[in-house]
């Protein structure tokens, strides 16, 4: 047995043996297979503005917009042309006196740190994305294209919904994301998310197996323009919005029996099973974690009664997370929600 240099033992080298014919199959066979699971471009256009993409995009079918590109490069597939927004100048987020006019390629990293927005939905939208996997993913993933894909898992989606917020598309106008999101595929180009201003009171909760997993259900609550808005996603479809006497609520400060038909409205919706939890389980943890929403949204305690309802329901600790221990992600530990 030799030594190294540093005083472990090692083996001496041993000749590599020639691999058999059987194995020499499945090693190319398995490469092979990997090579064909690779997104290919045809050709690549990085376009000037929106217009130009539009264009681009009406001549083939199979042609596509490239966002971020995070679950693009997932597929396995040929797009005929890619076309490239990055030189649009659609990368900033602006502030009028009426809305906030966040362009599709501004990342979800940005708009996550941008105090004027955040303080105006009550930290809303940095409470639905700081547990997305890390900062370097956000600072790829981009607001137009999480918009745009209407994933079910989307934690941009129900938070982005449940506030006064439309779609910029550059064949269509503007659009409510309420009726976007409901929309099939559209061959349309999104320049802009807009959110108007108001004095919301909100709150973002979800239910994850861990910190930075997709969300097993995710709700937001908004109360702006004289109503409720809430929002369930996760489901594991798209955001679903229920609006004023919809969700059961009408109040702004809603009472006992008000909550109840929360929980009642929201079991109603449609649930699905997939790895991230059952129908079932989605739809006995919709009306807590509405509820919770609602609470925190509006700033009210639960009566005894309806808290002990709710704590029947096995939810993970995290979800129901007491205020005064919940911090806003990003700011100085010492400040809470």
């Amino acid at each position: 047995m030799e030594r190294s240099e540093y005083g472990h033992s090692r083996r001496a080298a041993t000749v590599a043996r020639p691999l058999s014919p059987f194995w020499y199959h499945r090693i190319t066979v398995h490469f092979n297979q990997l090579g064909e699971s690779v997104l290919k471009f045809g050709t690549y256009v990085r376009v000037g503005n929106a217009a130009e993409a539009y264009e681009l995009l009406q001549k083939n079918r199979n042609n596509k917009i490239v966002a971020g590109g995070i679950w693009m490069r997932l597929g396995s597939r040929r797009v005929a042309c890619a076309i490239d927004l990055s030189a649009c100048g659609l990368d900033t987020i602006e502030e009028t006196e009426e809305e906030f006019r966040i362009g599709a390629m501004v990342t979800l990293h940005q708009l996550e740190r941008h105090e004027a927005f955040n303080a105006m939905c009550n930290h809303v939208f940095e409470f639905a994305v700081h547990d997305i996997v890390g900062v370097q993913l956000r600072n790829t993933a981009t607001v137009g294209g999480s918009i745009y894909g209407r994933f079910g898992f989307s934690d941009v989606l129900c938070s982005l919904i449940a506030l006064d917020t439309y779609v910029e598309l550059t064949g269509a106008g503007r659009v409510p994301l309420v009726d976007f999101a409901r929309m099939g595929y559209v061959r349309d180009v999104i320049e802009r998310i807009v959110v108007k201003k108001h004095d919301y009171r909100a709150s973002y909760e979800a239910v994850r197996k861990n910190a930075t997993d997709f969300p097993s259900l995710n709700v937001t609550a908004a109360w702006w323009g004289d109503a409720w808005h809430v929002a369930v996603g996760a489901r594991p479809l798209p955001a679903e919005l229920l609006v004023g006497a919809e969700s059961g609520l009408v109040s702004a400060y809603p009472a006992e029996s008000e909550l109840r038909m929360l929980a009642e409205r929201v079991r109603d919706l449609s649930y699905g099973t997939n790895l991230w939890g059952s129908a079932r389980y989605r739809r006995q943890i919709s009306a807590p974690l509405a509820i919770q929403a609602v609470r925190r949204a509006a700033g009210i305690e639960l009566s005894a009664a309806l808290a002990a309802d709710l704590e029947l329901v096995e939810t993970p600790k995290f979800a129901m997370e007491a205020p005064e221990v919940r911090h806003v992600p990003g700011m100085d530990s010492q400040e809470v929600r």
